[in-house]
């Protein structure tokens, strides 16, 4: 049908407006205003300009002190995690998941976080609401060591229910050539250091809503004992971001690689780190992997492969060093309120099909 031939459904009334489709520009520039002291408190000297601009702005000359800047980058969001967020109506701490998924990659080379930017997408902008996820997300900038230099907030109504909401961001690090951290650094020999995880952090909430919405019935503000919190609250306990841990232990240890435990698992991800001539061997009963572990393989009747090739189990992040590092980067570690302990070891491959297996019994 051709413009010239095209006639309305009714001439009555006024004329469509962007407010009418369900977008509200005034509420937009809210949100902004009220997130604006939060990203402030994520500044770096290298950032220039403020919030509002087209694009973030940080100064690169600030990388002349290396000899072979390499740049990292990696982008991710916090996945179905968000829906827990929704029906808490809790927004606040959904932004360190988000910091911790990315910054987390980035630091398991070596490279240091610089800055960040998000994507917010909501079905109806609440300005409040989004200032609030913003908070968390700069609140994890913080503990990440990077700036927030800025993002985007997007309203799509008709696609999205007025309170649905999704976020994803991406983020840069840097790292010197001759510092870069990975599998070509592995040894024969080395141990396999642990780093307790916050909880289920953000990966497998497909399983685990199903799991226990859906099967066990289990609502979110049941107290569980074993929580000593409700499930929510556990549910939506932050992901631990590791990366300022990270660089303190490559400053005073010999570390050859990293592993950030995300989804796949733990042997998954370590083996993503481990040589092809290589294996990795961890011992579960150098744990024991928290209580919200547990309640989804039991109300799920969910086999424990099933669980360790979804969740973490209770490990958020390896490293893998000389054995000759260990006690100074358990001590490092320990300083900073990291729990840490060996697990593992590289030995040859030999008749390892996979990179990385978990060996033993979860201690109780």
């Amino acid at each position: 049908m051709s413009a010239e031939s095209f006639e309305p459904a009714s001439q009555a009334g006024t004329g469509a407006s962007y407010a009418s489709a369900g977008v509200d520009i005034e509420a937009g520039d809210r949100a902004v205003e009220l997130m604006k002291e939060w990203v402030k408190k994520t500044q770096r000297p290298e950032v220039l300009g403020g919030l509002g601009g087209f694009a973030g702005l940080f100064d690169a000359s600030a990388l002349k002190r290396y000899e072979r800047p390499l740049l990292a980058s990696a982008t991710d969001g916090v996945g179905t995690k968000v829906d827990i967020a929704r029906q808490m109506g809790v927004y606040d701490t959904i932004g360190h998941d988000l910091v911790a998924m990315v910054m987390d990659d980035i630091v398991v080379c070596g490279a240091e976080p610089l800055f960040m930017t998000d994507y917010i997408c909501v079905g109806k902008v609440h300005p409040e609401r989004v200032a609030s996820i913003v908070k968390g997300i700069a609140e994890g900038c913080v503990l990440a060591g990077c700036a927030l230099v800025g993002g985007e907030t997007a309203e799509h109504p008709g696609l999205l229910g007025p309170d649905d909401f999704d976020v994803a961001g991406a983020g840069t690090g840097v790292v010197e050539y001759d510092r870069l951290l990975g599998a070509d650094r592995i040894r024969t020999g080395d141990a396999v250091i642990a780093m307790a995880s916050s909880g289920l952090h953000s990966n497998g909430y497909s399983l685990v809503r199903h799991v226990l919405f859906d099967r066990a019935g289990l609502s979110l503000d049941r107290e569980v004992p074993e929580f000593g919190r409700t499930l929510g609250e556990e549910l939506l306990e932050p992901t631990k971001i590791y990366s300022l841990d990270c660089l303190a232990l490559t400053r005073t240890s010999e570390v050859h690689a990293f592993s950030h435990i995300t989804g796949g698992g733990l042997a998954a991800n370590l083996a993503r780190v481990i040589p092809d001539h290589l294996h990795a061997t961890v011992d579960r009963s150098t744990w024991t992997p928290g209580a919200v572990f547990d309640l989804v393989g039991k109300a799920g009747r969910v086999e424990q492969l099933e669980l360790e090739k979804t969740l973490n189990m209770g490990v958020g992040m390896m490293a893998v060093l000389p054995q000759e590092s260990v006690e100074v980067a358990l001590a490092t570690l320990a300083d900073r309120g990291v729990d840490a302990w060996v697990a593992g070891e590289i030995v040859e491959r030999g008749e390892h099909a996979e990179g990385a297996t978990l060996t033993g019994t979860y201690a109780s």
